[in-house]
């Protein structure tokens, strides 16, 4: 490879995991002697993609297209999640200089290192991945917000959605060993109030052949072994969220009162086409017990409408499973077909008008549901951990503060009103 590169700019798609991987990439080039600067300034552009979606693909191209005509002179670098699924595909486009998987993504810093020639071309799939686990850097750089640092502590996904390409990009699921994860929250405790764990499968953390912890298991060591003010949950499959961690996430006032679980649809029939391993059912029984334990916490989920075949009733049954249950918000995606899934070639393709119908009925839903609960806070005192505009609460609201507050901070307020989407605090001067 030319070493002529002396700048870089990393630019993250997609998931909370890979903003982990590209803050700790971003932190290993500049170990690699590369220094960091705005993208249309820089030598080298690493595109760190998702391909969750084919509207996900499509941004990554535009971004692709648009940095080659603003900064021609820029190699292009694009790694992720859609490299590793279409690397001929993204080779081809104009600017790109390398295409590097997944699978090949932890020896990038090395091939601006003087350590061999970058990967071009077609990737491997399998067990390559397991080679390469995670990306390592210093945890303080690779935090990559400097308020709520990310840490990833888990990679790849066992579970064979209908839907989902990810394991196909990801590989199969693989933990960050304890003892590191320790390390690592320890040393992030000593300079942030908040730490987000993260994974593609975060709930499957330790079920490798031959561990005896689980995620409950972890987070209550690093309760007892490190000085973390906050540890906050990131997405978990809801069979996932257990009773015991559930209770501890209750017991514990260090763990933020925030339950994300996804959902993907409140229809059985849906479901099953889905391949997702629990029914509505089980789904409400894990929900219902999170609000039991934390009457004031946050229960987010992610909801897919216009899956193939998904009928006016399959969807009036989701909606009416989901106005039934105490969220507090939804992420809505509408279905996008993903090539090399089962559901790309299944039958009865919902016509994409009804799937954006369908999606403006549930986001409306979404928005009554999050209205009612900020509005149940107001009067209420929060923990809150500052941010560099406003402030974030234990239960996942955006909190205007009443006067300016330096980030990093963990402190206690009280909500006066809501906002166009979030708190605001109440002044701490009476109004004459």
């Amino acid at each position: 490879m030319s070493s002529d590169a002396r700048t870089f700019h990393v630019q993250n798609f997609g998931c909370r995991a890979a903003q982990a991987d590209g803050a700790a990439l971003a932190s290993r080039l500049a170990v690699a002697g590369l220094s960091e600067t705005a993208r249309g300034k820089a030598d080298l552009v690493v595109l760190n993609t998702c391909t969750v979606t084919a509207a996900a693909d499509e941004d990554v191209r535009h971004v692709i297209l648009r940095v080659h005509r603003e900064n021609p002179a820029a190699r292009i670098l694009v790694t992720g999640c859609y490299a590793q699924r279409a690397p001929d595909e993204l080779a081809a486009l104009p600017g790109v200089s390398w295409v590097v998987g997944n699978s090949h993504k932890t020896a990038i810093p090395e091939m601006f290192d003087g350590g061999r020639t970058p990967y071009h071309g077609e990737v491997r799939v399998g067990d390559i991945f397991e080679q390469h686990q995670f990306l390592s850097a210093p945890v303080e750089e690779a935090a990559g917000d400097r308020t709520r640092p990310n840490l990833k502590i888990q990679d790849g996904c066992n579970n064979r959605c209908s839907f989902c390409i990810i394991p196909s990009v990801r590989g199969r699921s693989r933990s960050m060993p304890a003892d590191a994860v320790v390390v690592q929250v320890r040393t992030l405790a000593a300079r942030y109030r908040e730490v987000v764990l993260s994974g593609i499968n975060l709930g499957r953390w330790g079920r490798e052949a031959g561990s005896g912890m689980r995620l409950a298991d972890l987070v209550e060591r690093l309760l007892r072994e490190t000085g973390i003010e906050r540890l906050r949950l990131s997405s978990i499959e809801p069979m996932d969220f257990s009773d015991r961690l559930l209770e501890l996430m209750a017991g514990s006032p260090r763990i933020a009162r925030h339950v994300h679980a996804p959902l993907q649809s409140g229809s059985d029939a849906v479901l099953r086409r889905m391949h997702r391993k629990y029914r509505p059912r089980h789904y409400a029984k894990r929900v219902e017990t999170a609000r039991r334990l934390m009457p004031d916490a946050a229960i987010g989920a992610d909801v897919m409408v216009g899956f193939p075949g998904e009928t006016d009733a399959e969807f009036e049954e989701s909606r009416a499973f989901i106005e039934n249950l105490p969220f507090t918000y939804l992420h809505v995606f509408t279905y996008s077909e993903r090539p090399g899934t089962p559901a790309a070639t299944a039958p009865g393709p919902v016509p994409l008008s009804v799937r954006k119908g369908r999606n403006r009925v549930l986001r409306e839903l979404a928005a009554r549901k999050n209205l009612g609960f900020r509005r149940s806070m107001v009067g209420r005192e929060l923990s809150v951990v500052t941010l560099r505009n406003g402030a974030l609460s234990s239960n996942f609201l955006q909190v205007e503060l009443a006067a300016p507050a330096a980030p990093n901070e963990l402190r206690t307020v009280r909500i006066g009103g809501v906002s166009l989407d979030g708190l605001t605090e109440a002044s701490p001067f009476p109004v004459l």
